[in-house]
């Protein structure tokens, strides 16, 4: 398995909304499909399996747009990213959006992309989304690969009379980072090298006149490339690693960043810093009178922030104020407006609801801050590694459950607390969220997930309130997520992200008339 990386797989991607399945995970798709194919395709036709979730919210959740803008070469931030369609069309770019079964598909998130050239050359991939923006390349022209936008991909089909120069060629091509892969199917061979830097510009014609090779495949990385190893893979080795250093969640958490990625603490405080700004930004966009349009719903973040900063709410104070602002990020999340999925869009709320609020209660540094986002992300690099982010595979839990227990950690870290009271904290919040299904209404994301992310936003103070008040937690963090994931598999496919279930399925759910 792959280590998780903080920034690659659980802080981010910085996106526009609504889902970072369906609108950061389809793009983050496109971009590795276009790196692949070379050049700009004149036809490009995507087929979902009908008994996914793709097929089921593609439109509603922007996947379609996020494509188009992949293939366009757009940033996925690009403010025309609502016109994609239009502007692909104009750019002669013809996509097609179909359902039929795709035979193997083993996740809700699987596409197959058929691309072909203006001069008639083509290139057929299957990709799955896998949560929060994480995407695998499982197919490639019919060969088994997994490219995961994590490093330099090259992928070279020859027969197997020339694998010897080839792979001669392609071990001195730059620095890899481990032995090349090797697939077969009757004479042809398939050469797979991942590299940690840049290659020559000119490598694929230098490989394609190699004689007997048959085609060569190149995909950049569109995330950071992991150089280090892990310095943690479960909850006991993170709070182990803590205790050993004498340091808290957060300095555990930005060593182990540093490390694999090879970058400098500095380096990982600053690019912290820069998502935590995001966030911020997305809690003062949501609550200014001006906002993009949702779907479904008004927006009132900015009238629940101004009843509770006038006293006019009947409880008010912190939690409130938490809230508001996980329901500010939620609209702007809605209007398909730029936030940091943190670990998912669906949950993009509940991490700058609470952090903002900690950092004004607190009067946190800077520095304090990114601690505190980097010890919630510690939580998330735990449920990556032993379960996964994607609601279609875990239901509700996984996403916004998975955001209000890095947002415990983060408040244990904030006020001070031990490595392990915030690894505590994060399993009494999942454990009150355990079979939280997902349904959103319409297929939109708003109903219930604007309401559920304010919630957990405001939880958050309690859970941690709870462990350093001096609850004793008897079911550990790793145990905790490793049920949590079982009850996932559990629940069906209609409560998971296809909204053919719970309230998606109400007689209000079902009449709602949409704004746009």
């Amino acid at each position: 398995m792959k280590p998780i990386s903080i920034f690659n797989d659980v802080l981010g991607p910085v996106m526009r909304g609504p889902s970072s399945s369906h609108t950061a995970g389809s793009y983050h798709i496109g971009r590795l499909a276009r790196s692949l194919f070379g050049e700009q395709p004149r036809r490009v036709i995507f087929t979902f399996d009908p008994s996914g979730s793709y097929a089921e919210v593609y439109r509603e959740q922007n996947s379609d747009r996020a494509f188009a803008a992949a293939f366009l070469d757009w940033s996925i931030t690009d403010g025309r990213f609502l016109d994609a369609l239009t502007e692909a069309d104009a750019a002669g770019i013809e996509l097609r959006f179909t359902s039929n079964p795709l035979p193997g598909a083993d996740h809700p998130n699987v596409v197959q992309i058929q691309m072909e050239s203006r001069a008639g050359r083509e290139l057929t991939i299957r990709a799955k989304s896998i949560g929060g923006g994480a995407v695998s390349i499982d197919q490639v022209q019919g060969w088994p690969v997994h490219l995961s936008g994590d490093a330099y991909d090259l992928l070279v089909e020859l027969p197997a009379s020339a694998e010897d120069s080839v792979r001669a060629f392609l071990e001195k091509a730059g620095v890899l980072l481990e032995e090349l892969q090797r697939e077969s199917q009757g004479e042809l061979v398939l050469l797979h090298a991942r590299y940690a830097t840049l290659l020559e510009k000119d490598i694929r014609l230098k490989l394609s006149a190699i004689q007997g090779v048959c085609s060569v495949w190149l995909a950049s990385p569109i995330f950071f490339v992991p150089r280090g190893k892990a310095l943690f893979t479960s909850a006991a080795e993170m709070t182990h690693l803590a205790q050993a250093r004498a340091c808290s969640l957060g300095q555990a958490a930005l060593a182990y960043e540093a490390e694999l990625l090879g970058l400098s603490q500095a380096e990982v405080l600053a690019e912290t810093l820069r998502r935590y700004a995001v966030m911020y930004q997305a809690v003062q966009r949501g609550l200014d009178e001006n906002l993009p349009p949702m779907r479904l719903l008004q927006p009132t973040a900015r009238a629940i922030y101004q009843a509770q900063a006038s006293g006019r709410l009947a409880f008010g104070g912190m939690h409130s104020r938490a809230a508001a602002r996980a329901m500010a990020v939620m609209h702007v999340n809605g209007g398909a407006g730029v936030v940091c999925a943190a670990p998912t869009a669906g949950s993009a709320g509940t991490l700058p609801g609470t952090l903002v609020t900690l950092a004004e209660e607190l009067s946190l540094t800077d520095e304090q801050i990114a601690l505190a986002l980097l010890a919630a992300s510690a939580v998330g690099v735990i449920i990556a590694a032993r379960a996964t982010f994607a609601a279609e595979v875990g239901g509700c839990q996984v996403e916004i459950g998975a955001a209000g227990a890095m947002a415990a950690a983060a408040a244990v870290e904030a006020a001070g607390g031990s490595a392990t009271q915030a690894a505590d904290a994060a399993a009494i919040a999942f454990q009150n969220t355990m079979g939280t299904i997902c349904d959103p209404v319409q297929g939109i994301v708003e109903i219930p997930c604007h309401t559920r992310n304010a919630v957990a936003a405001a939880s958050a103070f309690v859970c941690a309130d709870l462990i350093m008040g001096g609850y004793q937690n008897p079911i550990p963090l790793d145990e905790t997520i490793d049920a949590m994931y079982a009850v996932g598999k559990m629940l069906p496919r209609e409560l998971k992200c296809t909204a053919l279930g719970g309230l998606a399925q109400t007689p209000s759910a079902l009449k709602l008339r949409r704004i746009d």
